[in-house]
């Protein structure tokens, strides 16, 4: 991708127990939404903790928008960490945002669902 700084910004990150808390919601419903790919997790810190990145959450649950860029991305080979690592690395060409996932926030969801296609 032209213009992309590989250094992922900076990410606040919510353990799956503190998303059900957040969401309202019971952990087996978060744990179904890892399944069902509305959500990517990954293991972080000493304990190797499941961890989910807040910018993925919306005031009622993923964002709506995420389930098909993470689909698009996992079918070309990305693993979770790949696709978190290219949700938010600095893209200063992208409209509504330095990255994919703040793109995808002000609305570009095409054009970063187009983006991770050329990615492939």
């Amino acid at each position: 991708m032209s213009g992309v700084d590989e250094t992922p910004a900076q990410i606040d990150w919510l353990n799956l127990p503190d998303v059900a808390e957040r969401l309202d919601v019971r952990l087996s419903d978060v744990r179904r939404m890892l399944d069902e790919r509305q959500l990517v997790a990954v293991r972080r810190g000493e304990r190797k903790v499941l961890s989910v990145p807040v910018d993925f959450l919306g005031e009622d649950g993923p964002l709506p928008e995420l389930a098909g860029t993470f689909t698009v991305l996992s079918d070309n080979a990305f693993d979770d960490e790949e696709i978190v690592e290219w949700m938010f690395a600095h893209d200063e060409t992208l409209p509504g945002g330095p990255t994919p996932i703040a793109a995808i926030r002000a609305g570009f969801k095409t054009e970063v669902r187009r983006r991770a296609m050329e990615e492939a």
